[in-house]
């Protein structure tokens, strides 16, 4: 498959706001969904369903050792009855290792072509996805559209346009003609552009296109097989993605075992089998962060990790502090706390926030924040959709007991009914006052809508605090409050050197836990909370090497 004028256009345009970091979208969500289809909403959800309690046989992974699958609803709490070809890691090894020559040896502008296809065969599932992210992570239908289809998207391109300027980054071959005196030294030099190998991506269960298709089309254009292992309990979205891929491998001539979709049960995982396996030479992993230090440490293995964050939000002064509590109760209750760029700590000084008008104290800005969220959660047409549902139920364990921890209960968490799902698993967030001195408590992620009332001394020791907890536990975001400009530019350097970008001044439409494809950066890979960050050059040259060769001419 060469790369046509459509697709060379649509691969210029990424590398160009890879460049320029403003605004880009080829898959954008607005002005509305309807954009990708009159009946494409109906299409998707009817496909869905029509996937549920069989075989997915859309993966061209034929002789299947076993058929597996364990996915359930958060909405129904239900099983989903979806299984999925299932293999040893020995099968996936040797199928991989079977396809690395042809696909290592296709062209950039070829592999390009094929992923570009990949994504707009992706493009007509958008709302199938959607259905497959709802019921598998309990995200609220609007974001299960946004997140899964048109961003995941977008940051599958963002990491086709980084692989594909890094592998055109030098000439493939040059005469060198070095002035001797009498003579010249003349030799043809020439480069190859040589994959590592085996790429293994594990996913993760709330988010389980968006995180893994960065990891899977860096690896991809760079030239490396790939075999997705996605968590088992959010198979059926990644699936359909793995599905397209091959189809448009296979429609190039490329074997479709290039990249491979490995389903697992909570029973037996072959997550350390995979990772652990000599000829893996790449691994993506999104989640804990016990399980991420240790695939850092293996040998021989390029390691790209997202890990647990602990993310601050910084109040020192504000214009309007009704907007401010309603944009930071927005930010806690979306998918009910379960992003990592959610916030958890918020850090008030004990003389409270400054605004034109007053002193808003501490306790009446707790106050403000708990009876936003409660104005949120208790709308019907708002709450039950930007909450979601809750993806594990062990996140339920970890919010009752929120409310035992050593604190101040401003709220307590309860349920509401979603209208459409009357069986759904929700818990509308918990807030606490907590002491700044018991850092214990307030260093570790608490995942899920939990969100901290801290009380410090003053601003400074506000920042203190954030930066700290980022150096030693890792932060993917942070927010900050202040009107003063000597103030903004004392947390931007601060928490620049704990390596976590800051978002100053969020409110209305515009929430620290959002990150724009081709503008920012998600994660820096510059503190505990993971060592990458896509997309940045990083994050594609590790996947491959330069060797050179010369000749005398």
């Amino acid at each position: 498959m060469s790369l046509s004028a459509e697709y060379k256009t649509i691969l210029d345009n990424a590398i160009r706001a890879l460049h320029e970091r403003t605004f880009f979208a080829q898959y954008p969500e607005h002005p509305s969904p309807k954009i990708y289809g009159e009946t494409a909403d109906e299409d998707g959800r009817s496909k869905f369903q029509a996937a549920l309690n069989n075989k997915f046989e859309e993966l061209d992974q034929h002789r299947a050792e076993k058929w597996e699958g364990c996915e359930e609803s958060p909405y129904t709490q239900e099983p989903l009855g979806i299984t999925y070809p299932s293999f040893s890691v020995e099968t996936l090894i040797e199928r991989a290792s079977d396809s690395f020559e042809a696909w290592r040896k296709a062209s950039p502008e070829d592999r390009a072509a094929v992923l570009i296809d990949s994504l707009e065969k992706i493009k007509g599932r958008f709302f199938e996805i959607a259905y497959a992210t709802m019921h598998t992570t309990g995200q609220g239908y609007m974001m299960a559209f946004q997140a899964s289809g048109p961003h995941a998207s977008d940051r599958a391109l963002e990491a086709i346009a980084a692989g594909y300027e890094e592998l055109k980054r030098f000439p493939e071959e040059v005469l060198w003609d070095k002035p001797m005196g009498k003579y010249n030294l003349r030799l043809h030099k020439s480069w190859k552009a040589m994959p590592k190998g085996i790429a293994v991506i594990i996913g993760c269960s709330t988010f389980p296109t968006w995180n893994s298709v960065p990891g899977i089309y860096a690896s991809l254009i760079t030239g490396n097989p790939v075999i997705i292992k996605p968590h088992p309990g959010a198979v059926i979205p990644i699936a359909i993605v793995t599905s397209e891929i091959s189809k448009s491998l296979q429609e190039a001539g490329f074997p479709v075992d290039v990249c491979q979709l490995a389903v697992d049960t909570y029973e037996k995982m072959i997550t350390r089998d995979l990772a652990e396996h000599p000829d893996v030479k790449i691994i993506d992993y999104t989640g804990n962060s016990e399980f991420g230090t240790y695939l850092e440490h293996l040998p021989g293995k390029s390691v790209f990790t997202e890990k647990t964050g602990v993310n601050s939000v910084i109040l020192e002064s504000v214009e309007n502090i009704d907007k401010v509590a309603q944009n930071l109760a927005f930010s806690i209750a979306l998918y009910s706390g379960q992003m990592c760029t959610a916030p958890q700590n918020l850090f008030v000084p004990k003389d409270g926030i400054r605004t034109p008008e007053e002193q808003v104290s501490f306790d009446d800005f707790a106050q403000k924040l708990v009876d936003s969220i409660n104005d949120l959660v208790d709308n019907p047409k708002a709450g039950p959709f930007v909450l979601g549902c809750i993806q594990n139920r062990k996140t339920c364990d970890r919010i009752e007991n929120a409310e035992k921890l050593d604190g101040k209960v401003w709220l307590k968490s309860r349920t509401i009914e979603n209208p459409q799902f009357k069986n759904a698993r929700i818990s509308t967030p918990v807030i606490l006052e907590v002491d700044e001195n018991n850092q214990d408590l307030f260093s570790k992620e608490l995942f899920g809508p939990i969100a901290l009332l801290i009380k410090t001394n003053d601003t400074r020791a506000s920042v203190a605090l954030a930066r700290k907890i980022a150096e030693e536990h890792g932060a993917i975001t942070c927010g900050a409050y202040t009107t003063d400009p000597d103030m903004k530019e004392y947390i931007s350097d601060q928490m620049s050197l704990a390596a976590t970008p800051v978002s100053f001044n969020l409110v209305g439409s515009i929430y620290v836990n959002q990150h724009a494809g081709f503008s920012d950066f998600h994660v820096t890979g510059g503190n505990p909370a993971g060592n990458a960050s896509f997309t940045n050059p990083e994050y594609v040259i590790k996947r491959f090497t330069w060797v050179g060769f010369r000749e005398p001419v």
